[in-house]
């Protein structure tokens, strides 16, 4: 009589240790994140322009002003545009810096399927920046309406569309920071990641946009930074696209440059 052995529910990683699973990845994913210097440094340096930047504008602002024009919730929170770059360099040095010490050599040997580690990296970035961004762009608001309460920018949480800008506001610098992630993950180097996320996405749709073609300006709505901008406004942006319009464009465009990087993990030996 013969018996059968039952397959372990779980598979054993190549160096013998624990099994290995979606959870254990992400884990280590996260406790990649948050245990490098740098991390910290760009995360701090986004909240302090973020903040910093919208204390100032609220305690500078006068009624009638140049600003008067202004959306409160952009006015408030002008110091994103610079955030956004801090954490673009966060989402580029969790790919491409693991790539510049060489460790992504153990990470993929511990991982063999290799995508769920760029997975678990996205996940963990998007988690993390989008919690951050919301959290800073709500304090920064409610700091500088301290100084803006007597003004004719004088706004709360309650007034239409100021929550949903907020919210909007974060989604876009996370999904910012995704497509820098992507170009680290696809380029595999800190600085050529950061000059295709300074030159390609910052600066190529503001050349664009100065040519005199319809089409153009049209396409250009729907581009990263552009797109972004258009939801982080309390009101509409008169020649921008709609919210929804643009946070699916930004879904998109970090969509198709994860793809990229997914598929030469498949097709690359490291």
């Amino acid at each position: 009589m013969t018996t059968t052995t039952p397959a372990p529910a779980t598979v054993p990683t190549p160096t013998g240790g624990p099994a290995l699973s979606h959870a254990r990845v992400l884990r280590s994913e996260w406790h990649k994140l948050w245990t490098v210097r740098s991390t910290w440094t760009t995360v701090l340096s986004a909240v302090a322009l973020v903040l910093g930047v919208g204390l100032l504008m609220g305690a500078t602002y006068t009624s009638g002003g140049g600003d008067s024009d202004v959306d409160t919730v952009i006015l408030t929170l002008y110091g994103t545009q610079l955030g956004a770059i801090a954490l673009a360099v966060l989402g580029i040095l969790v790919t491409a810096g693991e790539y510049a010490t060489g460790l992504i050599r153990s990470t993929l040997t511990a991982v063999p399927g290799r995508l769920p580690v760029l997975w678990a990296k996205a996940a963990v970035y998007t988690g993390a920046v989008l919690a951050l961004s919301f959290l800073t762009d709500l304090l920064t608001f409610l700091a500088a309406q301290v100084f803006l309460s007597d003004t004719d920018q004088a706004a709360s949480l309650t007034d239409d569309g100021v929550l949903a800008a907020i919210a909007g506001n974060a989604a876009g610098i996370t999904l910012l920071g995704l497509i820098a992630l992507g170009l680290g993950a696809a380029l595999r180097s800190v600085p050529g990641a950061i000059g295709a996320f300074v030159g390609g996405v910052m600066i190529l749709p503001e050349v664009l946009g100065m040519l005199p073609y319809e089409a153009v300006e049209t396409a250009v709505r729907y581009f990263p930074t552009q797109a972004a901008g258009a939801l982080g406004s309390a009101t509409p942006i008169p020649g921008a696209a709609s919210p929804g319009a643009a946070l699916l464009a930004l879904v998109l465009w970090a969509a198709a440059t994860l793809t990229v990087p997914a598929l030469l993990l498949k097709r690359r030996d490291v």
